[in-house]
């Protein structure tokens, strides 16, 4: 294997496999670096294309490329024109035959040249060149674009990677979006590319209209025009950039680096130029800077005595969006009015030194400025605008934090106040209430604890009321310019409270009263119960008495009743007195109602009966006891009647029946003590009936008083042993023993005179039968008759 050496002027490190020592950071060892880097699949693939498109850039003005990096170097011809193209030298004559030692050959003949540039080659031979080595063509290829496309990029004393760089970072300074700090992630958008070209060909791209979230379409741009307008080639894939993490350093390098030379003649012509236009404009410069010197001082002192008076005006606002506007506009004076005046102040002072420097420089007398526009004196007139300033803004702080402790007072004075209003809000018609008058004595009772309640929370909240009225103070003290406000709603406040404490103590002395007038309203109807109830009972008896149906049968029963009457009329007059004592309590209640205007509870708590039900069970005794008078009277008169009936009846009774008696034992007599001729005890038999039927008028009369005693339902009579049914079952008994003797002595005829009896046979046969007739009939006919 041939060692090819490193040139001295190119550092240690370029490229992969370089070694040696040299000069510059830039050379610095990346050989372990670099052969990682080389086993990145994405590198490699950017190294090749790029390489690739850098070779034939060259190779075309020899009308040929190549089309495959490692296949078409391995014999060496194509890599000696190449060499020969970029050098302008020409290579020693190669080897025509294709045996594998002829490439050897030529692709030595090539590290030769390349050697013999001062380049010191590490590990590259010929062999891994002939054998189309990726790795080691690649490397080969980077040192030959570091020697020829790079080692001479010279930009204010840098040279080689870091000379291009600066250049990059030169250039592409003043466009937004771009900050050149590398050869890798640097590149990624496009927008570093676009840069340089629009910085020395701003007719190929209109820069403004590219997007940084285009990198893309950025990329793309700049390799179509490059190649199009610039004639460099495209080295690189826009996506295989973009979705690279960081870019292959190498590739961007070489692409970049055809840039350089692309635009280096046009910088060197227009550098000459710019010497010659600098050395005629140094003069007009000078005189520039002078009177932009005097305008800016006049035009800065003047903004100066302008803004001084308005930083001293101290006068407050009185409120806090007036002090936050003054606030907003100092805001605005420092973010936006002052910023400018500084840089001018600051550009002022530099232009001041600049223009001594060059007037120096140009051994020109030093700039003096008018009266009054020296630097000092404009350094003076700063230092009184930020004394000015910082007082103002001092005195604005503390104007705000005043406001702020005001509006803070003043919100949290709202907040209670609303607070405090809406708790009271309906509290004054609530204690206006006259609810009581119409409640019973435990409604009153309940009213009287929930007063109660309110009363705590009354207390409860005076010390919110206390705080409020604080507040006010405090905002008083403190000038509030809503001062008057606030004072009138806090006066409304407390002449609330004091009407609601006010209202809360005639309500409560009012509650206690009507307790105390219905616990004695309670009292009475309680002793209107205890009274009423036993009279009502006595009542209700006394009108069950009068009312009672009763039965009599004698005066003396009724005259009973009427005592028993006349007794309970006496009872009356104590009665009414106690009706009165009952009523007089309901009297009293409804005194008490109507002194002090209550309204009188329908019901008694203690009892259902009402004064009304009293009179009206009143007023019924009052009638039924001259009704009960009469009817006793009346029944007294009936009871009489009755005895006079029954005295009547006796009267008769108690004669006819012992006539009756008589009237049959004397027939008896007769029938069995007959003397003399049949004839004259036939005609003392007729003269018996005939008497006994004349008496049959008496018996009539005896019937009618008996049909007066059963119509009057009279069945008893005490003045008289004999009944009706008596004295009928006595007269019939009479008139059948008259009957029967007049038979017997008409057959006692009839039998004389049909036998031819004498009258002695006769008066023996008669006294045979009278003995038996008597016997067996003669005392039972009023045994039991009369008597009963």
């Amino acid at each position: 294997m041939m060692m090819v050496m490193q040139p001295e002027g190119l550092g240690v490190g370029e490229g992969p496999f370089v070694g040696g020592s040299g000069g510059g950071e830039y050379m610095e060892q990346e050989e372990d670096w670099d052969r990682d880097l080389l086993l990145d699949p994405a590198w490699e693939k950017q190294q090749r294309k790029t390489f690739t498109a850098w070779c034939n850039s060259h190779l075309r003005k020899a009308g040929t490329q190549i089309e495959n990096i490692e296949e078409d170097f391995r014999n060496g011809l194509k890599l000696m024109l190449l060499l020969e193209v970029i050098s302008g030298e020409r290579l020693p004559r190669p080897d025509k035959g294709k045996m594998r030692f002829h490439k050897i050959a030529n692709v030595n003949k090539a590290l030769d040249f390349i050697a013999s540039k001062g380049v010191k080659l590490v590990s590259i031979g010929a062999e891994e060149i002939v054998d189309g080595n990726l790795k080691m063509t690649l490397g080969m290829i980077w040192t030959i674009i570091l020697r020829f496309a790079i080692q001479d990029i010279s930009v204010e004393e840098t040279s080689a990677k870091e000379g291009l760089l600066l250049w990059c970072q030169r250039k592409t300074a003043p466009y937004r979006n771009v900050n050149v700090q590398n050869f890798h992630t640097s590149w990624k958008d496009g927008l570093a590319l676009c840069a340089l070209i629009h910085r020395h060909r701003p007719d190929l791209i209109d820069y403004a209209k590219l997007r940084k979230d285009d990198p893309v379409g950025n990329l793309n741009t700049a390799f179509e025009v490059a190649e199009k307008y610039l004639d460099i080639p495209r080295m690189l894939d826009a996506e295989d950039i973009v979705n690279t993490p960081k870019p292959d350093e190498k590739a961007i390098m070489t692409y970049v680096s055809c840039f350089y030379h692309a635009f280096a003649g046009a910088e060197q012509a227009e550098t000459a130029a710019n010497r010659i236009c600098k050395v005629l404009a140094v003069n007009q410069e000078n005189e520039k800077l002078m009177e932009e010197y005097e305008k800016l001082a006049s035009e800065l002192l003047e903004w100066i005595r302008r803004t001084i008076p308005w930083l001293e005006n101290r006068v407050g606002e009185p409120s806090m969006s007036a002090m936050q506007r003054k606030l907003e506009d100092f805001r605005d004076y420092r973010r936006l009015h002052k910023p400018p005046r500084v840089q001018e102040k600051c550009q002022l002072e530099i232009n001041f030194n600049t223009l001594q420097t060059k007037l120096r420089l140009s051994h020109r007398p030093a700039f003096m400025p008018s009266e009054g526009k020296l630097v000092s004196d404009i350094a003076n007139a700063w230092r009184g605008l930020e004394q000015a300033e910082k007082g103002y803004e001092d005195w604005l702080l503390s104007e705000i934090r005043r406001l702020q402790r005001l509006q803070h007072l003043a919100e949290k004075f709202q907040q209670k106040a609303s607070l405090h209003e809406a708790w009271t809000r309906g509290k004054e018609d609530m204690l206006s209430q006259r609810d009581y008058e119409s409640a019973s004595l435990q409604e009153v009772r309940a009213l009287l604890r929930r007063h109660e309640a309110f009363e705590s929370d009354l207390a409860a909240h005076q010390d919110r009321v206390e705080h409020i009225a604080a507040l006010a103070q405090e905002l008083n003290e403190l000038d509030y310019h809503e001062a008057a406000s606030v004072n009138s709603r806090c006066q409304a406040i407390c002449d609330q409270w004091d009407a609601l404490g006010t209202l809360t103590q005639k309500r409560r002395d009012a509650l206690e009263r009507m307790e105390k007038l219905l616990e004695t309203i309670d009292q009475l109807q309680l002793e209107f119960a205890r009274r009423a109830a036993p009279f009502n009972n006595w009542l209700d008896g006394a009108v069950e008495d009068l009312q009672d149906v009763w039965l009599v049968h004698s005066v003396e029963e009724t005259q009973s009743l009427m005592t028993a009457h006349e007794q309970f009329k006496a009872t009356l007059p104590e009665a009414d007195r106690e009706r009165g004592a009952v009523l007089g309590i309901q009297g009293e209640i409804q005194k008490i109602c109507q002194t002090y205007g209550l309204r009188p509870s329908a019901t008694n708590p203690y009892i259902s009966l009402t004064p009304q039900d009293i009179n009206s069970k009143w007023d019924m005794v009052r009638k039924l006891v001259p009704s009960r008078d009469q009817t006793l009277q009346g029944e007294l008169a009936r009871q009489q009647l009755n005895e006079r009936l029954r005295r009547q009846f006796a009267a008769q009774a108690n004669a006819i029946g012992p006539w009756i008696q008589g009237k049959v034992e004397e027939v008896g007599r007769l029938a069995t003590g007959m003397v003399g001729s049949l004839e004259d005890q036939m005609a003392a038999l007729r003269q018996q009936e005939q008497n006994i039927i004349n008496y049959k008028s008496n018996i009539d009369r005896l019937e009618g008083d008996h049909q007066l005693l059963q119509e009057s339902l009279v069945f008893d009579n005490k003045h008289t042993v004999y009944s009706m049914e008596h004295i009928r079952v006595g007269w019939e008994q009479l008139l059948t023993s008259i009957a029967r003797t007049i038979n017997e002595v008409e057959n006692q005829v009839l039998t004389r005179d049909a036998k031819g009896l004498s009258q002695e046979q006769l008066n023996e046969f008669r006294a045979s039968f009278n003995h038996f007739d008597r016997v067996s009939r003669g005392p039972a006919l009023w045994g039991g008759g009369l008597g009963g």
